[in-house]
């Protein structure tokens, strides 16, 4: 068996042991050259597309990954439709209301708000295939992370690509990214984060507590994948 054909078994062998990823209806082409592991296809949801990279990466050999999985929409819209829910999501967050918005509509910037504040962030948002890709830099960790949930949290959303900086630099803490993922849980309307718990340890995030219904639970461990930094999700979360 060659290195090639090795790693591939591997990867296909840690995925098919992952109860949620189902290869089966959401095939997963893995190719692997030089180190280089390359992941394409369309995953059932955040999580399935998360453990997927955490479990690839996990393999000896693997020193890079190309990362080509998308997310089902959970509904189908055209990138401009996408364009628009994420512009309205930025716009109508408090917390990023220092930020200068931009969208890119016909390969062309447009501002539909700008900062006056000092310091300000600004925000070039721009939708291809249904892929969001968040530019250009803003103020706080906090903006960085929040802004990349709100955009996965448009139903049409296959997949986020956040390349904000952050101006000035800020460093990351297991705390900062707990706080990150409380807000996001606060944030969802349709999550009681008063009676969930969150720690973070080394891009883990741990969630205990209780939820009323199976769905609630699985909802707030998707807030938490949404959040940029978030390697692995524990999902204690009770039911009752």
């Amino acid at each position: 068996m060659t290195e090639r054909e090795r790693v591939i078994k591997a990867v296909r062998a840690a995925f098919e042991r992952e109860p949620r990823i189902n290869l089966h209806k959401y095939p997963v082409k893995v190719e692997f050259a030089d180190g280089v592991l390359t992941l394409e296809g369309e995953a059932e949801h955040i999580a399935a597309k998360k453990l997927c990279m955490e479990l690839a990466a996990a393999v000896p050999g693997v020193t890079g990954i190309v990362d080509r999985l998308r997310v089902a929409p959970s509904t189908h819209m055209g990138d401009g439709a996408i364009l628009d829910a994420v512009r309205d999501a930025l716009l109508q967050e408090p917390t990023l209301g220092n930020c200068t918005i931009m969208v890119k509509r016909k390969g062309r910037f447009e501002t539909v708000r700008e900062a006056n504040t000092e310091p300000h962030g600004v925000i070039q948002v721009s939708v291809e295939d249904g892929v969001v890709l968040l530019d250009d830099h803003v103020t706080s960790l906090t903006q960085k992370r929040l802004a990349g949930v709100l955009a996965w949290w448009v139903p049409g959303s296959r997949d986020v690509i956040n390349g904000m900086a952050v101006e000035p630099s800020q460093e990351d803490s297991d705390e900062e990214l707990a706080k990150a993922v409380r807000l996001a849980l606060k944030k969802d309307p349709f999550v009681d984060v008063d009676r969930i718990r969150v720690t973070a340890d080394r891009g883990t995030v741990t969630l205990e507590g209780s939820v009323p219904t199976p769905t609630q639970k699985d909802m707030a461990e998707f807030d938490a994948w949404y959040v940029f930094g978030v390697d692995k999700v524990v999902n204690n979360l009770e039911v009752r």
